[in-house]
């Protein structure tokens, strides 16, 4: 059964370190949000642990630049673990081949430089479809575009068996009052066709394995029954959570705002939410409408 609260101050005191999701929960991709940097800051000041765990497709240095600009403060994480640094060692070490055809905005092509963890890197060239050993998804080609205007193309790569990478998970996102279409919702697509797709962001292991690396890096790596998971979505902050044995706080004012009849600035109905939570087969530990 979710324990509805009314601030992450609530239960903070039982935990040493929050991963905490960013789009959705710290900022809407445009602008932080103002009530959940604070509940960072204090939980800091406590001496918790923050690390923001993402499944941006950026490296984590961009990730960085990128939440600086939206008014994300230095004070108010410890550590940043990308499904894009965790993709990123997959691709050079590589899973999916040299010979790479790239999905993508130019901005996330900073995806195709080599990690300093991977000693060394496979030399990766970007090719047409045609000549490609794997493709590389950070994202749609147009992330307002129906994924299905992809499908001829998903088509040809599935007749090849080229795998797909999927260098963010998430099926969307809301920039703003904007939703648009992840490379999860590529991915989702390709596979509902008959192809591989092979994922490193949330709810999949790797990026909680690198999550905790940086964390340990940071200072003393606290026991997963004193670490909680925050984000506003359920089938990847939230089951991502529940296969790790992590406690989760579900944000219903993100992804989930409609279905938990959450309004802005204020708390999903209970009833809802436990429909939600119902339908989705999933219960996080905790649910508040916005992090705070």
């Amino acid at each position: 059964m979710t324990r509805l609260i009314a601030s992450f101050a609530e239960v903070a005191g039982r935990y040493e370190a929050a991963f905490v999701d960013l789009w959705g929960c710290m900022h809407d991709g445009l602008r932080a949000f103002p009530e959940a940097v604070a509940a960072m800051q204090a939980f800091r000041r406590r001496g918790g642990r923050v690390a923001l765990v993402t499944n941006s497709p950026r490296p984590r240095q961009g990730v960085e630049a990128q939440i600086a600009a939206f008014g994300i403060p230095r004070d108010a994480w410890d550590v940043i673990a990308t499904s894009g640094d965790a993709a990123r060692v997959a691709l050079f070490e590589g899973r999916v081949g040299r010979r790479v055809w790239f999905m993508g905005e130019a901005r996330d092509r900073t995806f195709l430089e080599p990690p300093h963890i991977v000693t060394d890197p496979l030399r990766i060239e970007t090719v047409p479809l045609e000549e490609a050993e794997g493709i590389v998804c950070c994202a749609p080609f147009d992330p307002h575009a129906d994924p299905d205007t992809l499908r001829p193309r998903l088509e040809a790569a599935r007749l090849r068996d080229l795998p797909l990478l999927c260098a963010n998970p998430d099926i969307v996102v809301d920039r703003g009052e904007v939703r648009e279409w992840c490379a999860g919702a590529v991915a989702r697509l390709y596979e509902e066709m008959g192809g591989r797709a092979l994922y490193f962001g949330k709810p999949h292991a790797p990026i909680y394995d690198l999550a905790r690396r940086r964390l340990a890096a940071s200072g003393p790596l606290p026991p997963d029954s004193r670490i909680v998971a925050i984000g506003d979505g359920i089938g990847t902050d939230i089951r991502g959570a529940i296969d790790q044995g992590l406690d989760s706080i579900l944000v219903t004012g993100g992804l989930a705002a409609q279905e938990t009849r959450t309004p802005r600035g204020g708390q999903p109905e209970a009833e809802a939410l436990a429909a939600y939570a119902q339908m989705q087969g999933l219960s996080a530990t905790y649910a508040m409408g916005f992090l705070r």
